[in-house]
């Protein structure tokens, strides 16, 4: 067993990045909105995740370059330029909105404090002091890749734990479960929950990444059986997290008339409902996803912005290190400016630069992963080959990500 787990690493990071706390905050709206009839939609989500996740790992494991590489080869440096950008704008984008979870959940706890100086300062010394900390672990760490893993590790394993102690005191239906993988759309016919909730678990960003971590973690074409192997794990544990907040809400919440604005909103259900323990718990598993989404996120960002400009693709290069900073700072001062100017008509709300940019940066990456993998089987002494199977579910992917693009955009201008 403990074999197996050392075995896991690539995919489990990407599911840490994944079940943030958008992804929690989806699947608790979706539950508490819908009940159990959206389970179908996160099965749906996994096997997308898993298909492209397994290209992209195959393909880390049997190219000679970086992705970027690759396609720079193939179409020239501006158009890696391109997809590192693009990567970097939607990371820069949504560390801010982490930042901003973060900051909204030690506000409740600072704004009753007899102290004048916790009240005003607490949540903004917090998030500097964690972006301080982070900064610390990017430079410091001589080896990046296998204390990252290990860290992942940890915070899937909390937030299983407290995420499924919630669930078992919730007892949800097996039955309305089991109905619920039936397709269907909510009654009033609100197409907008379905995509939402496919775009918090289908990351095409991750799953793009996996192809840079399955070389860190040194596998190479021999492989090919782990790759597939974490990768199924991996995403699956991913799933599992979110099907699992999703069915807790929908039995807890479902049919009441609560909104939830933001993660703390759910650890105040709980606790509300079966005592004090119950919502500090969940609490534990936000605060799990927030921090293992926080990090890898802006390794994401930086290190394809770097890799993108020719800087070099590995983890523990200068320029991924400068770059992946420069994510965190972006994140860090985005976070400060949303905050101190919420209301402002003049600015630009980074969210919104963050959202706007998956409108070109979901589909523009799907569509380089296809390309990478069909480039691969093109090349007759390239071996092994990639499955058609895989090459379709990324076909697939292609497409939902282009209608959540349509969706985003009619969202954000009408």
């Amino acid at each position: 067993m403990n074999k197996s787990l050392q075995n896991l690493g690539p995919a489990i990071i990407v599911a840490a990045v994944v079940c943030g706390p958008g992804s929690i905050l989806s699947a608790s709206k979706t539950g508490a909105n819908y009940g159990y009839s959206m389970t179908w939609v996160i099965v749906l989500a996994v096997l997308l995740m898993i298909g492209s996740s397994a290209l992209s790992a195959r393909l880390g494991a049997i190219m000679k370059g970086t992705p970027c590489d690759e396609i720079t080869e193939s179409f020239g440096r501006f158009t890696a330029i391109l997809v590192g950008s693009t990567v970097f704008l939607i990371a820069a984008g949504f560390q801010t909105s982490n930042n901003m979870a973060v900051f909204k959940a030690i506000a409740p706890y600072s704004d009753n404090h007899h102290s004048t100086f916790i009240r005003n300062h607490l949540p903004t010394l917090a998030l500097i002091a964690l972006n301080s900390f982070l900064l610390f672990i990017v430079y410091r760490s001589r080896s990046l890749y296998k204390p990252v893993e290990t860290l992942m590790k940890v915070l899937i394993g909390l937030m299983v734990i407290a995420f499924i102690f919630n669930f078992i005191i919730s007892k949800p239906s097996l039955i309305e479960s089991i109905k619920g993988l039936k397709p269907s759309l909510p009654e009033n016919k609100n197409s907008l929950a379905v995509f939402a909730l496919i775009a918090t678990t289908f990351s095409i960003a991750g799953a793009f990444y996996q192809a840079y971590l399955v070389r860190d973690r040194g596998w190479n074409s021999k492989n090919v059986k782990e790759t597939f192997v974490d990768t199924v794990v991996g995403i699956t544990t991913l799933g599992l997290i979110t099907l699992v907040i999703m069915l807790t809400a929908a039995s807890t919440l479902s049919g009441k008339t609560i909104k939830l604005e933001t993660v703390n909103d759910m650890a105040i259900q709980m606790e509300n409902l079966f005592g004090n323990w119950a919502g500090v718990i969940f609490t534990i598993g936000i605060f799990a996803g927030a921090l293992s989404s926080f990090l890898i996120n802006a390794m994401i960002g930086g290190r394809l912005l770097a890799d993108g400009f020719g800087k070099g693709g590995k983890i523990d290069s200068k320029w991924s290190k400068h770059c992946t900073a420069f994510t965190l700072l972006a994140g860090l001062f985005g976070a400060f400016f949303a905050i101190t100017d919420p209301a402002s008509k003049n600015n630009i709300n980074p969210i919104i630069i963050a959202q706007a940019s998956t409108i070109l940066g979901g589909p523009t990456l799907a569509l380089a992963l296809l390309f990478l993998g069909i480039k691969n089987n093109q090349r007759t002494q390239s071996q092994p080959r990639i499955p058609t199977w895989m090459l379709c579910t990324v076909t697939i992917g292609f497409i939902v990500t282009l209608v959540l693009a349509f969706k985003t955009y009619e969202k954000l201008f009408g």
